[in-house]
């Protein structure tokens, strides 16, 4: 049922300028990504885009200065991913640092409160006796709670990147680039970058009333929680984002991380001097989510808050125990998932358009990895549902989609067609999230798939593995693994630099029961391979079609590198 998948070439780009010593390598690799200029390729601070164009600053702002001014209690309300919980620790120490005294954050617990700023939430934060709440990475759809925070008198400062509905929530201030009408020319910063922006017309704000003298906190000793927020949520990396994530990467390569994130790496086992956005997306960001996914993200974000390494280093170890569970819950899980897969397929083999799975024991906090495992399986649309509780007749939902196809848009879609099916949704392009009651869910996946069938082409259905070329017999070295290593930062948007070729499949055994370790032969050369997830029963071929990454192999040390191998065919 697994589509077979597509190898092609990416097409060669206009190689543009660049500094003498630039390697020929990343020369084509940037041509091939749109980059033609070395300020395109590895953008700095200096070419950030300035804040003037992002809309609802000046709202924004005046309500920040004037909480200050007098003394108010802001209450930072977090999200339970990473991307939601790195903007939380942005938005109070920012604000602590640009002088408001009375700060404190929240964050839901996605069992007791559900998505965002809830009613239920809210009743728990009065308690707080906030005078000024701040969303983080939330907000635009959290219509019920911003009134119910309003009925009791506070103002609301929302703070978010997620796609509006038809209607904007009562809040004081909104500040989102994706409000129609905004000017702001970067869409696709994550939530902690919204909020870092606000800290800078903040700031600037601060400046011109001479609450400063000429320059103000340095902000970017934040940048470090920004790239972990960035690269966590999977946000296209742009020249604007990429400029804040290497600023980060720059920062916690020197060690000038926050406590928090140093002992996550540590715990990570990653070497900081070296670390990379694929470190942040495959290490750091999974133990920050475990916390909001099975148990408490206050837990992560007290981890980014604290200065104490010690503390830091205790809630780390605790992070990366819960991240064990949540493993095991996923494998778990996914199992299930393709054993459900294998009842859906059609008479000739093929997946349908789109995919809605449910289980009643499975964990609403792990749906959407569930979700992602599938959709890469199956190159489609996949939703997968869990009882919101145990028991709950509530179901949460967790989507993920493949390119060309709006996963946000076709959900309300669905919603116009049948209001009585979704009670609520919210999202992007290629991610969302929605609750629906469990009867729904039968005429809730017939409606999604007769959305997508109607929307998906077979070109959007085939599945395509994007490849930079073949590497020449002279590049298979650790000059060059380090190059692309620290050529990035890489990610969405920016793929991460694979190559294909024909190998000779030299010697294999399997490691982990579920990986194929490799030797390869190419132009003479013996080279190690690891394919993780590749063993399927089967002996791989004498002569293979691979596409790979090409990485030091730090393990071994020394001149050594390996080819990570992410799509294989006999020739």
């Amino acid at each position: 049922m697994k589509p077979l998948a597509r190898l092609r070439r990416r097409e060669a780009g206009d190689q543009g300028q660049w500094p003498e010593g630039m390697p020929a390598l990343l020369r084509r690799l940037y041509a091939a990504r749109g980059a033609t200029s070395i300020e395109q390729a590895q953008p700095r601070l200096a070419n950030l885009l300035p804040p003037d164009e992002l809309g609802g600053l000046d709202d924004a702002t005046a309500l920040l200065i004037e909480a200050i001014a007098q003394d108010r209690h802001i209450v930072v309300v977090g999200d339970f991913d990473c991307d939601g919980a790195t903007a939380c620790a942005v938005g109070v120490r920012g604000l602590r640092m640009l002088g408001a005294r009375r700060v404190s954050h929240a964050v839901p617990n996605r069992i007791v409160h559900g998505y965002g700023l809830s009613p239920a939430l809210v009743d728990e934060l009065a308690a707080l006796k906030p005078d000024l709440l701040v969303t983080v990475d939330h907000g635009i759809a959290c219509h019920a709670g911003i009134a119910a925070a309003k009925a009791l008198g506070w103002q609301v400062l929302v703070t978010d990147h997620h796609l509006p509905g038809e209607q904007l929530p009562p809040a004081d201030a909104i500040v989102d680039p994706n409000l129609r009408g905004d000017r702001f020319p970067s869409k696709v910063l994550a939530g902690v970058g919204v909020m870092f922006y606000v800290l800078l017309a903040l700031r600037r704000r601060l400046r011109e009333k001479g609450a400063f003298g000429d320059a103000g906190p340095d902000l970017s000793v934040l940048l470090d929680l920004v790239a972990v927020g960035t690269v966590a949520d999977l946000v296209p990396l742009d020249a604007n984002n990429r400029a804040l994530v290497a600023a980060g990467l720059r920062r916690l390569r020197a060690g000038q991380g926050c406590a928090g994130l140093r002992a996550l790496i540590e715990v990570s086992q990653r070497d900081a001097r070296r670390l990379s956005a694929s470190d942040i997306g495959y290490a750091i960001g999974p133990r920050l989510n475990a916390a909001g996914r099975l148990e408490d993200m206050a837990l992560g974000i007290e981890c980014l808050l604290t200065d104490d390494f010690g503390q830091a280093r205790d809630i780390a170890a605790t992070l990366n125990e819960i991240n064990g569970e949540r493993r095991a819950v996923q494998q778990q899980m996914t199992d299930e998932a393709e054993l459900a897969l294998s009842r859906v397929a059609l008479a000739d083999g093929a997946a349908p358009a789109a995919v809605c799975l449910f289980d009643p024991e499975w964990h609403p906090g792990v749906v959407g990895l569930v979700a992602s495992k599938m959709k890469e399986r199956l190159h489609r649309p996949v939703i997968a549902f869990a009882p919101a509780e145990p028991g709950s007749q509530v179901l949460r939902g967790s989507a993920r989609s493949i390119p060309g196809f709006h996963i946000r848009d076709a959900l309300a879609d669905v919603a116009a067609r049948h209001p009585e099916l979704i009670e609520r949704f919210g999202g992007h392009a290629m991610a969302a999230g929605m609750s629906l009651a469990a009867e729904a869910f039968p005429a809730f996946a017939e409606a999604f798939r007769q959305v997508a069938a109607a929307a998906l082409t077979p070109e959007l259905l085939q599945a395509d593995v994007l490849s930079d070329g073949e590497l020449a017999a002279g590049e298979f070295d650790r000059a060059s693994a380090e190059a692309l290593r620290d050529g990035g930062p890489w990610g969405q948007g920016f793929p991460e630099p694979q190559f294909d070729g024909e190998f000779a499949v030299l010697g294999w055994r399997v490691v982990g029961e579920r990986h194929l370790k490799l030797e390869l032969g190419y132009a003479g050369l013996r080279l190690n391979a690891i394919e993780f997830g590749g063993w399927t029963g089967e002996a791989p071929p004498g002569r293979v079609r691979i596409a790979y990454r090409l990485e030091p192999d730090d393990y071994r040390g020394g001149a050594a590198v390996q080819l990570v191998v992410t799509h294989r065919e006999p020739c």
